[in-house]
Order: C-alpha cells, then structure tokens, then sequence
C-alpha cells in the first residue's frame, strides 16, 4: 500500500502520495474533496519530464504540509542541482505554493508541468466503485483553469488560477522558467471548490464562515481551542502526547454544517467526513469534561432531523436520531438514502444517555426543557419501533433491503454479528449493548423527567420500566455455563453465543448485574479478548475470529475507552487502569494519533501495534479515547452539585493531573498518582 499524506480543514480535505500528487483512483479516495464530493482526482507535477521525489515531509500541523523535492529516481538524488518546495494548506479550498531553486552557478531553463483533472466523484461511487452520470467540462481561462460538473440541478466547479504566467491546457499548466545562478522561482495555485444551489450561487457563501477561511484563521481557532481545555500536568509522555493529537485532530474535524450553519466534529478522515449520529454521540461523551462547547451543536442537530414519519427508503420512524448524513451526488438522487439516513438502533437510546450527560456535567438545564418532546420521542421509539418483536428489547432489521444497512449496531459490518461457530443469525437481532443503552436512557429520561420536567409520574415508569428490562435482559442474555453475556438474541430467542467485546459496554450502562461483573470484568482483560495492545471486538477462539477483519478481531480504541469507562464504574479500578495503559502505549507507535482500528495480535508477536489498512486517520471518536481514558483514570463523575475524584492511575504512570475542567461547579483542579493513592484529591 502506498503511504498517504493527508490535510484537513473539517470536511475539506485532502489526500495525495508521499510526493504530493494526486492520480486517479477508485480504491482509496485520494484527491480533494469538500462535502462528500472529489474536486480535485489529477494533481500532478512533474519537471522536465520528470515526476519529483520528497527528500523530507512537513506535516506535523493537520491543514497545511511541505515537500521539499527533487527530480528523477531516489537514486540519483547526490547533488541534484534543483530541488522544489511544495507547500500547501486548506481552509475550505486549497492552496499550493510550488518553489523552484536553481542551485547551479549557471542560469538554468525549466519546464515545470502539473497535470489537472477532476471526475467530481461522489464518495460513495469511489467506495462501491461505481460510474459517473454526469459530464466533466474544462474551460481554458487566462492563467487557470475551471472544471465544471453538471448532472440535471447538480453543478459543482473547481477553479485553478495561477499567479504566474502559464500555458493552460485542458489537462493542465504548464510553466517555462528562466532561473538566475542560485536563484528561486514561486508561484501560488488557488483551487476555488464550488458548491452551488439552486440560485446559482455557492451554497456555503451564507454560512458564518462563508465556506473558505485562511490558514491565519484556521490556527486561531485550534488555538483557541485548546486553550480552553483544560491543562495537563504528567509525568507520562504518551498521556502527554496522546492529549495534545486529540485536542488538535479535534479542532481539524470540526465543519460547518450546510443544514443549520453550525459548527460539527467529522467523524472520520477519509469515509466519515460528516455527522453520524453515532460517532458524534459517543465522541461528545468522551470529550464533554474538557471542550463542553462542542456538544450542544450537535444535539441540536440531531433533534431537529429527529424521524418524523415512516419513510422505507431511509429506515426513518418517528422518534429515532439518525445514522447518517450526505451532502453528495448520490444522496441527491436517491441512489442512496443518506439524506440523512436513520439505518441505526442505537442512536436514539444514545442521544438521550448524552442529552442527559450534557446536564449533568454543564448545568444547562434550559437546554434539557427544550428538547423535551424530542426527548420523550426518542424513548417511545424504543417501545415502539424499536421493539419490532414485541418482547421488551430493541431489534433491528432495515426497511430497505436493496441499501438499506443489515447491522444497525456499532459493529455495522456485514459479518459482525455470529454465533461462536461462526454462523450468521437471522434477523431481526436484538444485540447485547441496545439493551444496555435502553436500559440506561430510561433511567436518564427519568432523572430529567423528575427534576427538570417536573413530571414524577413518567419518571417513576420510566424507572418501572428499567428495572424489568434489566431482570429480563439478566435471564435471557446470560449464558450460565460460559458465565457472560450472549452477544445477541435471534429472532427465536436463541442466544447468539459469541464471546465479544460488546459485553463492556454493558458494564458502562449499569444493566450488569452485581454478581456478574467480576466474570464480565474477568473475560475482558481475560487472553482470549485482551491482546495487550487492548481488548478485541471478537475473542480470539471464535468462529469468525480475524486479528485484521475489521469488526471480528481488531482492537478499536473507542470500544476500549468504553470498556475502560464501565469497568471504572463497577469499581474494576486496576482493570480500568490496565486498558488506559495499554492503550496509551499503542498511541506512542502512531505519533499519537490513535486510529480507528489496529490489528488483533498477541502483544508477545509483535513489539508494536499492527496498522489496520483502511483505518480512519484521524478519527473523531478515536480522537476523544484518550480524553476519556484521562476521565477514567482521574475517576471523575458529575453527581449533582458535586464532582467525585476517584482514581483510577494505572501503576507506573506517575504523577497526572488537570486542571481548571469547566463544569457546573466553576473550575476544578483534579489530580491522581499512583505511587501515593492517598494522596489527596483537590476538588472546588
């Protein structure tokens, strides 16, 4: 696989090769790209003939990189007398600055050539490899060049100026270059990407960003950003590290929403660059104790395109949050239904754990009022339509068998739910982690209904509700002689008996019961789940098992945060702890930067995390782990007016600390050290 090198301004991003070009491909989305759509899948240069090679690569801050290049075969780099400086930034479009140095005592002539092109491909025509229905137009124009996309209403531009003189063609520019003796040349390439509307203008020119911003803009907001986080104090540079990529990938993420104009965390570079009603939700809870002002955007956003009707195509139903939303081609014309689309069962349970979250940790209860007939929508969806089978649980099964998503779990691919020889079970399923969602909304739904609705008799059914959805989900999930929890129900009511990592998220939401959790806690840091870098999605002795299939035996960071975070709160500190560690380790052997997902292999195999090919990089939700693993260590957990501080310092990780956490109790100063566990714990 060929290494890539990506920038990013929220959902515009870029992706080349190690040299900075950009070719065709349906394999991978390379190129350019702003709103699910590929501006640029042409972008590349070459001298005298010659295709350029990086010496070294810039690339430390996430929207801007440099090149500094030569010509010709990495063999022949001794002493090359010219050498090129790429430089490059977005910020709703794209900027590239090319630099030619003649380092000859003679003057010398160059003819410099970057081949341009775009196929304005949607996102998801490059992931199912699929044709194009429109047509492609270059127009010449004086130095630059202009790519129009037409399909009936659907017009997307991309505009390349130039500004020095060049020859433009329809593939391209070219320059002819006269150089003195250690001399220099510059010119600065603009790509314009414009989306346009139905009044034939860009779309994005009303937004309060207007669409296009400089990179001086751009690194105030990071830097506002993170300096209203809290400040780290440790003594472990992974921790250190780990909390500084996350911070900035964040501020990366974020992007404007064409919808309501408001600000929203991506959820993943490249595939995700959009709101995912799961993604957000998880990434909120693991970031809300450090930037709570990126959370009520999108809670927001998901109450107002809450399902309001039943609508096959989209697998909407009144009440239920959404999937997915898309911005592109494909979405527009119905040959997808992500507009949005609500293929998803547990994000309406989700929603209210966060909206509930959110209160808890900010105090704002004003917001809690005003979502209350969404609020109550989300939590009938789950007795309702959720409930397809009539038995008291949440099931899935898509309304939309042509596109629809079979999986409307976290573990969404198609081989992700079996039975522990391997089998597919029917649907609809009813997985293990909905009924613990279900379970901890309604509780959640009851504290807001009694002390912020001033509804006590929903809040007591509510809490009716719970309490027998937990005995019931205790009865028929547990499998006695394994002693965990079945991974799903089948229409049947067979236990789907595979032994995988969805049982910590039961912890997380409460419906474990008390007796149970040590042989839960047991099996999660157990050989057969834990690999050492983190715990698997699937155990290793399962049918299905693949140490590199991406939801039946790789490690994801944000399932360990979650596990991390329940066993924390069923009191597992030194397990809890365990996670934290080894997930910080993995981090130190990806600059920080914690994938989407990395292979499953035996810790003792290898001495470092194995990538996973097609990991999202950055990823938010992966971006939020190491916050929330710094939440669980330091055992923090809103309750009331009060903040408890119980520590959960993995042995060895020395001194950590936080200080100033925005809350509803003013500023706290938390601190945890494992060498000292009584050490005393500050909280104002």
């Amino acid at each position: 696989m060929k290494e890539r090198v990506s920038i990013l301004d929220g959902n515009t991003f870029l992706v080349s090769d190690r040299r900075g070009n950009i070719e065709p491909s349906y394999d991978f989305p390379t190129g350019l790209f702003s709103f699910d759509t590929r501006f640029l899948s042409t972008w590349v240069l070459s001298l005298d003939g010659q295709l350029l090679h990086a010496l070294s690569i810039d690339d430390a801050l996430s929207y801007k990189t440099r090149f500094f290049m030569v010509p010709g075969e990495p063999t022949h780099y001794l002493d090359a007398d010219v050498s090129v400086i790429r430089s490059r930034s977005i910020g709703g479009s794209f900027d590239e600055e090319l630099t030619l140095l003649n380092h000859s005592a003679q003057e010398k002539e160059f003819r410099l050539r970057l081949d341009i092109a775009s196929d304005f491909a949607d996102l998801f025509e490059i992931k199912h490899r699929r044709e194009k229905k429109g047509s492609t137009t270059p127009t010449v124009e004086e130095n630059g060049l202009r790519l129009t996309y037409r399909r009936q209403g659907f017009h997307r531009e991309a505009r390349i100026s130039s500004t020095a003189p060049a020859e433009v063609d329809r593939g391209g520019m070219t320059f002819r270059i006269r150089i003195g003796p250690h001399g220099e040349w510059t010119t600065r390439l603009h790509v314009a990407t414009m989306i346009y509307g139905a009044r034939g203008e860009d779309i994005r020119a009303t937004l309060p960003l207007g669409g296009h911003r400089s990179v001086a803009a751009i690194e105030a907001e990071h830097h506002e950003l993170i300096e209203r986080a809290p400040t780290l104090g440790c003594d472990c540079e992974p921790l250190a590290g780990a909390y500084r990529r996350s911070l900035t990938d964040l501020a990366a993420l974020r992007y404007e929403s064409i919808t309501l104009g408001v600000r929203l965390v991506a959820a993943g570079l490249p595939w995700f660059m959009t709101l995912f009603g799961r993604d957000s939700i998880f990434t909120s809870l693991q970031i809300l104790p450090f930037v709570p002002e990126l959370i009520q955007p999108t809670i927001l956003m998901l109450a107002g395109l809450q399902g309001s009707r039943i609508d096959d195509f989209r697998d909407e139903e009144p009440g239920k949050i959404l999937h997915e939303l898309r911005y592109g081609e494909t979405a527009g014309f119905e040959e997808q239904p992500h507009s949005p689309y609500y293929g998803a069962a547990d994000t309406t349970a989700l929603f209210v754990i966060l909206l509930d979250e959110y209160e808890r940790w900010t105090g704002d209860g004003k917001l809690v009022r005003q979502l209350e007939y969404e609020t109550r929508a989300a939590l009938d969806w789950l007795d309702t339509y959720g409930d397809l089978l009539g038995t008291g649980y949440v099931w899935y099964m898509s309304r939309n068998p042509a596109s629809g998503l079979p999986n409307q779990c976290w573990k969404d691919s198609p081989d992700a739910i079996s039975y522990s020889d391997g089998r597919l079970p029917e649907f609809p399923r009813a997985t293990c982690e909905l009924q613990g969602y279900a379970y901890d909304a309604k509780l959640r739904g009851a504290r807001m209904a009694r002390e912020l609705w001033g509804d006590p008799a929903y809040a007591d059914r509510l809490e009716r509700e719970a309490a027998a959805l937990k005995e019931r989900f205790n009865r028929d999930f547990w499998i006695p002689e394994r002693e965990y929890y079945a991974l799903a129900l089948d229409p049947q009511g067979r236990r789907v008996d595979a032994l995988t990592s969805n049982i910590g998220h039961l912890l997380w939401s409460g419906i474990v019961d008390d007796a149970r959790a040590p042989a839960v806690a047991a099996h999660l840091l157990g050989p057969r789940l834990f690999s050492g870098w983190g715990v698997r999605t699937l155990a290793d002795d399962q049918g299905r098992y693949n140490p590199i299939g991406y939801h039946i035996g790789t490690v994801w960071p944000f399932d360990n945060s979650i596990i991390a975070w329940g066993l924390w709160k069923y009191g597992f500190r030194e397990e809890a702890g365990r996670i934290c560690e080894a997930m910080l380790d993995a981090s130190r052997y990806f600059d920080g930067r914690l994938p989407e997902a990395f292979a499953g292999y035996e810790r003792a195999l290898t001495d470092y995390p194995v990538e996973y090919p097609t990991a999202c990089s950055p990823q938010a939700w992966s971006a939020g782990t190491p916050l929330l693993l710094l939440r669980v260590m330091l055992g923090l957990e809103p309750q009331g007016e009060h903040l408890i501080i119980d520590p959960a310092v993995p042995p060895g990780m020395g001194r950590v600390e936080l200080l100033d956490i925005p809350g509803r109790w003013g500023l706290v100063d938390a601190l945890g050290r494992s060498r000292t566990p009584d050490d005393e714990n500050r909280g104002r």
